[in-house]
């Protein structure tokens, strides 16, 4: 079962007698210091006095690969073996399987996916699975964010698959510093490249021999070539002479170096000359874009994907803002049929039929962090009963408490396994109900145990034993490889074993029945990232950065079969470290081999690191726990979308004839029940309004006027 919500682990259920303690900050991230950094399009700027509550902005994708049409045949036999690679900023994330021998596979493959705010696009690329060679690229559907947000309710429909067009394969992120200064005669525009992170591996190695050329009014000035590196580092100044009202543009390109072919293109940036005159100085990091001089292909007969496709940005406020709607919701939830204002028979009646659903499961998973699932239950079973008029008919298969209770049903089918890694396999937000289930299957395990006169007694002892450790989160093989010393890394010095992560440490055995032995404390995780290929030839090798008992930064190198198991582990180790104090900003994506960085060449091992860590982008699954500020936003937007209906039906039970007078507690605030959830509704409003995450910037951000 697929919840959309937006992930953040938490190790507190609030109990309905007091407001839940506030999320935990994650640490600051570290980045290298910069003399004026302007990072992805935005400018920095001092830190003001925040005046309202700060908001944190969430984004996740749901992604279903339907099935595809028309396939063009890339093997001899006059088929093709598709799959799916789905690249998040041509970084890959999912791989749906592979369909044999087809050419209108059907994979039906449901993801969601919570990312950074700042994504760009998502690209899904079919591929035709070869044995004895590469897999041949069939075609590419990409989707801007800025698409998918004109869409609210999401892509759905059928795509063309397009060429890929290696100049528009490009990634990543180039720093420069542009001045005009002033020269003897006239100004002159002086470009310093400083450095790159992030470029696309156009090499067979998984690099790339980066440089950068520098065009501007028919002069070109190259840097030099940095070999076997996708984050190179050159500090290399140029300065152009500027003329009175030329118009033309400053082209910043990188390049990658081959000796015995053309030189592939990595990405580019075109500036505004006269907009940067104006602007004196910027300094700052630049997504490189892919090269559009060229004519638009025509669609080629690559066939066709159907797809689904939809971006939720939820604003969440801290946990104190919603209190008073989740008080509300659990008063009436308490006070049953004898609640005066039936608040839930209300917003039974103002969903729709196509959110029904959505939002059942909201409130269920509301009411269950507040300990009310079976109250909440009850009220809308005796609500559905006091309706049903026709004698044949029990429930109603669409109403809220039908699709409140398939959902929980869906939820707990299995809470009661006897095997106990088994039984700790469900959704984690149904951790109310751990205590019961505990009791009930301990109680059932001894009456087994005494009916069939078992003897074996340590056995029985060591699955209690087992019982009481920590939930396991993730467990299966991988290899590992610990650096020590300057020694060569090569992937043959990987070693398979068992590792098993719980929300206490990250263990290892060499079986999965053997002893455990500890490798990683939870609370001294500071980052888990992906290694690139070059460093071990492998393209699914992770790192996991943490502190030793003496508070020494050691890495761990764990390899996994496939690029779903990658981003599973690495998924699972973010979401159950997010809290960590100490958590990298960022970090080495390639080893220190030697005396050097293989990824920046840098020979400081202590070095900040030269690419950005990714803590917050991770993949949905079904297990997750139960995220309380979320829900409360989720339902806080639906009733803000029907908050007219609502309104429209206070005035016309204020107006009734049974209407009496309007009663008012402490504090003068509204005794009704609507009136009270409509003041909530108006007061969550402010606070999103007033909250500097909504608020515009004080001063407009120069370097997208800047790039043409």
């Amino acid at each position: 079962m697929k919840w959309e919500r937006v992930l953040r682990p938490r190790a507190y259920l609030p109990g309905p007698a007091g407001p839940a303690p506030p999320a935990p900050s994650p640490a600051p991230a570290r980045q290298p210091a910069l003399p004026r950094t302007l990072a992805s399009g935005s400018s920095t700027r001092a830190r003001t006095p925040r005046r309202a509550p700060t908001m944190a902005k969430r984004s996740s994708l749901f992604i279903r690969i339907v099935e595809g049409k028309n396939l063009p045949a890339k093997d001899i036999t006059g088929s093709s073996d598709p799959y799916c690679i789905v690249k998040v900023d041509n970084q890959p994330i999912i791989r749906t399987a592979t369909v044999w021998k087809s050419l209108c596979p059907f994979w039906g493959e449901e993801y969601q996916v919570h990312l950074l705010p700042t994504f760009h696009s998502v690209a899904f690329y079919v591929m035709d699975e070869d044995a004895l060679s590469r897999d041949d690229v069939i075609g590419k559907v990409c989707l801007t964010r800025d698409t998918l947000a004109t869409h609210p309710k999401g892509f759905s429909g059928w795509a063309h698959l397009t060429e890929v067009d290696p100049d528009e394969e490009v990634q990543g992120e180039i720093h420069l510093r542009l001045e005009v200064v002033q020269g003897t005669r006239a100004c002159r525009l002086r470009c310093s490249v400083l450095e790159a992170r992030d470029l696309a591996p156009k090499d067979r190695n998984g690099a790339s021999d980066p440089f950068v050329r520098v065009r501007y009014k028919g002069q070109t000035q190259e840097t030099s070539i940095v070999k076997k590196s996708r984050y190179p580092r050159w500090n290399e100044t140029f300065e152009f002479e500027l003329e009175e009202g030329v118009a033309e543009a400053l082209c910043v390109e990188a390049w990658d170096w081959d000796l015995v072919s053309r030189n592939d293109f990595l990405g580019k940036v075109v500036f505004n000359v006269q907009r940067l005159r104006a602007a004196q100085q910027e300094e700052g990091w630049f997504r490189l874009q892919p090269d559009q001089s060229k004519s638009l292909r025509e669609e080629g007969n690559l066939g066709t994907l159907q797809l689904e496709v939809r971006l939720r940005d939820e604003m969440v406020l801290p946990s104190g803002c919603y209190q008073p709607l989740v008080q509300l919701l659990c008063r009436e939830v308490k006070l049953g049929t004898q609640s005066p204002g039936q608040l839930i028979l209300l917003i039974e009646e103002t969903t729709s039929t196509e959110c029904r659903q959505d939002v059942a499961t909201t409130l269920l998973k509301l009411f269950l962090g507040q300990g009310l699932a079976k109250d909440f239950l009850d009220l809308l079973f005796q609500l559905e009963l006091g309706r049903t008029s026709e004698a044949n008919t029990l429930f109603r298969s669409n109403s809220l408490a039908s699709k409140s209770m398939e959902s929980f049903l869906k939820a707990v089918q299995n809470v009661g396994n006897m095997d106990t890694p088994a039984s700790r396999a469900k959704e984690a937000w149904m951790e109310p109900l751990q205590p019961t289930v505990r009791q009930g299957v301990a109680q059932l395990k001894d009456f087994i145990t005494k009916l069939v006169d078992i003897q074996e007694k340590e056995e029985l002892d060591l699955q209690r034993a087992l019982s009481l450790q920590a939930p396991l989160v993730k467990e299966g093989p991988l290899f590992i490889h610990r650096t020590r010393g300057k020694g060569p890394l090569m992937s043959s010095s990987f070693k398979k074993l068992h590792f098993s992560l719980t929300t206490e440490a990250l263990s290892f055995a060499k079986t999965p029945s053997s002893k455990k032995s500890t490798l990683i404390k939870l609370a001294h995780i500071r980052a888990a990232e992906k290694v690139e290929e070059k460093s071990f030839g492998s393209s699914h090798v992770m790192q996991v950065i943490y502190t030793d008992d003496a508070g020494r930064s050691q890495t761990a190198y764990l390899q996994c079969k496939c690029v779903n198991e990658l981003n599973q582990w690495l998924s699972a180790l973010r979401k159950v470290s997010i809290n960590n104090t100490g958590l990298l900003g960022s970090y080495h994506p390639g080893v220190f081999r030697g005396d050097k960085w293989s990824c920046c060449h840098q020979r400081d091992k202590t070095d900040l690191g030269c690419d950005k860590t990714r803590s917050r982008v991770t993949l949905q699954e079904w297990n997750d726990p139960l995220d309380h500020d979320l829900e409360a936003q989720l339902i806080y937007r639906h009733l803000l979308g029907v908050e007219a209906t609502l309104r429209e039906k206070h005035r016309q039970l204020s107006a009734g004839p049974e209407a009496g007078p309007v009663l008012t507690g402490p504090g003068g605030a509204p005794e009704d029940p609507l009136a009270q959830l409509l003041q909530v509704l108006q007061d969550l409003r402010e606070a999103h309004r007033s909250s500097p995450a909504d608020s515009p910037p004080l001063e407009p951000s120069r370097v997208l006027e800047l790039q043409t």
